[in-house]
């Protein structure tokens, strides 16, 4: 399955890098100091992982509102988060869909709204549409 590049709110995803800050502040411009000279510069430095965007400190969040004093193991956290990328990304095809149908190039609440009575089944997509529409309106009054 495919990561997606924005989530709710349009920024939702949280980027986790699993390597530390770097001390003393220098940027790792193209400077030419006397360490950087040579191909010995290199050998010692790490290379730069790419951050992982992932929901789990929203799961984490909602778990904790549901059921504070339950855990969940990195392993369900996992299977949880692929859950949700799949999700979102059947959403967002449909959604795709949906506005090319009606010939306009921007996803709008109302594409996203059908879309999830779509492709979610009865009570979940009440529940889903109710959680949207309180969500929509809470940002546009904001």
């Amino acid at each position: 399955s495919t990561q997606s590049t924005w989530g709710p709110n349009s920024c939702a995803y949280i980027q986790h890098s699993k390597m530390p800050a770097k001390a003393g502040g220098k940027t790792g411009g193209k400077g030419k100091s006397a360490k950087s000279r040579g191909p010995k510069a290199t050998a010692g430095r790490k290379t730069k992982r790419k951050a992982v965007r992932t929901w789990s400190l929203y799961i984490f969040k909602v778990l904790k509102q549901v059921h504070s004093d339950t855990g969940i193991s990195n392993k369900a956290m996992n299977i949880v988060n692929s859950f949700i990328n799949d999700i979102f990304d059947r959403l967002a095809t449909e959604a795709s869909k949906l506005a090319k149908i009606n010939k306009t190039k921007t996803l709008s609440s109302r594409e996203i709204q059908t879309a999830v009575r779509l492709m979610l089944p009865g009570e979940l997509a009440k529940h889903a549409m109710s959680e949207g529409t309180k969500a929509v309106a809470k940002f546009t009054s904001a």
